[in-house]
């Protein structure tokens, strides 16, 4: 049989209506079991800070926690270059996400600037739903592969058959948008009172592509 093999690809804009900050806390302790403990006080107090905007803990979410030895070096009295623990350093990468509003948006950022935790922390934009937007853009692939194949078909003077394979490589699709330097939002907020803290940004629209290839038939 004969066959035609086409890559079809799919490009989609969307309209990101989330708004997620990601928080990362970090702190160095002697002792292991002490590193276990301020962890946990001080991502309870980051909740708390968070729960006067009328979050819940659920809210804020893990995206990693790690645990890190930290070494420093030194001579010893033989002039020998030598390793020694300093402490452990807890990493905890927490995110928060809620639906587009710059108020609430800027009384956040207000809060974590002016945390004594110091978090790092950043802006992004998403979409609350995104399988609906990769599915609609595979569609649109299949649909573009499908196009392609009948123009060469008609140009090759035959018909396209039935689809007998398709090979899609499922990448994972980011669909996120960063436009602002983190570091900025909080030394603006900073300078405000939290009622007036007010974040004006018109995110740009999302734009992701894909491709899959299709095997037709020919006949």
């Amino acid at each position: 049989m004969k066959t035609i093999t086409v890559t079809g690809t799919g490009t989609l804009s969307v309209v990101p209506d989330t708004v997620r900050i990601v928080m990362t806390i970090k702190e160095t302790e002697k002792e292991y079991d002490d590193t276990i403990e301020k962890s946990a006080k001080m991502t309870g107090q980051l909740k708390d800070s968070l729960r006067t905007l009328g979050f819940e803990k659920k809210d804020i979410k893990t995206l990693s926690f790690n645990i890190n030895t930290e070494y420093e070096s030194y001579h010893n009295e033989e002039n020998i270059w030598k390793q020694r623990l300093v402490g452990y350093t807890f990493i905890h990468r927490m995110k928060l996400e809620f639906s587009s509003d710059s108020q609430l948006t800027g009384k956040v950022l207000y809060i974590l600037g002016h945390s004594e935790l110091t978090p790092e922390f950043s802006i992004e934009y998403t979409v609350s739903d995104p399988e609906k937007s990769k599915n609609e853009l595979l569609k649109k692939a299949v649909s573009d592969s499908k196009k392609k194949a009948g123009v060469i078909a008609k140009a090759a003077g035959v018909s396209l058959g039935d689809i007998l394979s398709i090979n899609y490589s499922w990448t994972d699709i980011e669909l996120v948008s960063r436009p602002v330097n983190s570091m900025l939002l909080s030394c603006s907020a900073m300078k405000r009172t939290e009622e007036e803290v007010a974040i004006d940004i018109e995110p740009d629209e999302i734009r992701v592509t894909d491709s899959v290839t299709v095997v037709w038939g020919m006949e």
